[in-house]
């Protein structure tokens, strides 16, 4: 078993001011014209991002950091000495310092856990990147994907069977569900080596949707849609959620249920993207929409990343659960 556990994220700014210096790590250096500078930052006061740093981080942070502690806390309950530490590839803290930090804990070997289950070269390769360039003489395992993991797929199902039952009383009917997830350029997933991301999105809702089956969600009753795609730097993978949104207005559905299976907690792209952008698409169109809660502090959420720590894990292949190794 390894000394420790490394849970990655992308990382989100703790203050407004703070947006131009996170955004110059996002694109790796490439200029951001000031207009999108503001934007994002009119997003982000939007959903409580402030200019001075609060009591309380920001949603991407507190849920990363949670995620953290709670899985620390199973391992403990459990009677294991591994250790979990948080790191962000775009913003405090940083996967280099935390690996520093590891390293002057006496951390020799660890396992690093992307907090992105579907796999692609535009965020897992680059947190893979980041963190074996920081952890250089250490044993570090790298779970590049984890998009079908069955624990997984019931976290996100448990969060959509409660939202989806109120959506379809309302109405009086079954309400479609539109699962999504984060776009990428279109560059990413074409050329001579095409990247996974699209297709392990997609695998990761059409599993949720299998587990649906029981609460009564059919084969025609889900849709998929990325979202979120970028304002510069060509074109992104679709279909987006506006256009799909149109789609079901015009084949006459009254309500739509989004789930983003692209994410593990609340951040600016589903508490104003999907919460008010898309929401407010939805309310010109006629359509009522319901959101599924965010994973955030899951329990089978905890459980999965246990597993996924606990290892030997390939990707696609169930981990043996907690229970069975303690």
């Amino acid at each position: 078993m390894s000394d420790a556990v490394l849970l990655l994220a992308h990382g989100t700014p703790n203050t407004l001011g703070e947006m131009a210096e996170y955004l110059d790590k996002v694109t790796g250096g490439r200029a951001v014209p000031a207009e999108v500078v503001e934007e994002l930052q009119h997003r982000y006061a939007l959903i409580g991002l402030r200019e001075t740093a609060g009591a309380e981080p920001p949603p991407l942070t507190k849920w990363t950091l949670a995620q953290g502690q709670l899985l620390g806390r199973l391992f403990f309950d459990n009677g294991l000495k591994t250790k979990v530490y948080v790191a962000m590839r775009n913003w405090h803290p940083y996967i280099a310092d935390v690996v520093a930090q590891m390293r002057q804990d006496g951390v020799t070997r660890f396992r690093a856990i992307c907090l992105a289950p579907q796999n692609s070269r535009t965020s897992v390769g680059l947190y893979r990147k980041a963190t074996l360039a920081a952890a250089e003489g250490m044993e570090v395992e790298f779970v590049a994907g984890w998009a079908e993991h069955p624990l997984l797929i019931e976290a996100f199902a448990e969060k959509l069977r409660t939202v989806w039952k109120v959506a379809c009383d309302e109405l009086g009917k079954r309400v479609p569900v539109l699962f999504t997830a984060h776009s990428v350029p279109t560059r990413t997933v074409t050329g001579d080596a095409p990247d996974p991301y699209p297709i392990e999105a997609k695998r990761t809702a059409a599993l949720v949707a299998e587990c649906m089956k029981a609460a009564g969600l059919g084969e025609q009753d889900w849709r998929f849609a990325f979202q979120s795609q970028g304002v510069s730097g060509g074109p992104w993978i679709g279909p987006t959620v506006e256009e799909t949104l149109g789609v079901l207005r015009e084949e006459g559905h009254r309500g739509v249920v989004i789930q983003p299976v692209g994410f593990l907690c609340d951040h600016v792209e589903i508490l104003y993207d999907i919460d008010i952008a898309f929401r407010q698409i939805a309310d010109e169109m006629g359509l009522k929409l319901w959101r599924a809660e965010s994973l955030n502090d899951s329990p089978l959420l905890t459980r999965a990343l246990a597993e996924l720590a606990l290892g030997p894990y390939t990707a696609g292949v169930e981990v043996a659960p907690i229970s069975a190794r303690v």
